[in-house]
């Protein structure tokens, strides 16, 4: 545990996959082809407490859909890259623009297709319904589910090695 809280106190990037997740990876359509997905309040408010503190979000997704586009909009999220089945051209992008090395930079996972920045980050987390072989690679794995509060864990974990939830916790307190 030790090794995994001082991996934590250098991260200054927290990067998400959307499905599975953001959500719990189911995908909805209806008969218009018109796509939906459910996202958990508490994870949206997990990511607007810890870039309070400095840590900045963004989101890569092999897949592309208006409604991630308008959730990460409200959340606040500059750096969204939808559509890119090739993660690591948008990794490498997000770490350049920001100006930090990809130690200071955290990836949750759940399927394969995340692997190939999870094992160039500094700390790869899985969520608990995340595949076998992402698990495998994964420096930790969360309690919750994709889409079922997974994110806030990550934030609120992140916050804590920190030393920020405290400070963030008590504006709710006043």
């Amino acid at each position: 545990m030790h090794l995994l809280v001082e991996k934590t106190k250098k991260l200054k990037l927290l990067i998400l996959d959307v499905d599975g997740v953001l959500t719990d990876g189911k995908l909805f359509f209806d008969n218009d082809g018109n796509e939906y997905k459910s996202f958990h309040a508490q994870d949206g408010h997990g990511i607007k407490m810890l870039r309070q503190t400095g840590v900045e979000v963004a989101v890569i997704s092999g897949r592309k859909s208006k409604s991630v586009a308008l959730r990460m909009k409200n959340l606040g999220i500059e750096y969204v890259y939808q559509g890119h089945e090739n993660k690591i051209a948008a990794f490498n992008e997000i770490i350049e623009r920001i100006g930090i090395t990809p130690d200071q930079a955290a990836h949750v996972g759940d399927d394969v297709i995340d692997l190939p920045i999870m094992i160039r980050v500094g700390l790869a987390i899985a969520v608990n319904d995340a595949n076998f072989a992402v698990k495998q690679y994964a420096d930790w794995c969360t309690a919750l589910p994709g889409g079922q509060g997974a994110v806030r864990e990550v934030c609120d974990f992140i916050m804590q090695a920190q030393g920020h939830f405290d400070e963030v916790l008590n504006a709710y307190l006043k």
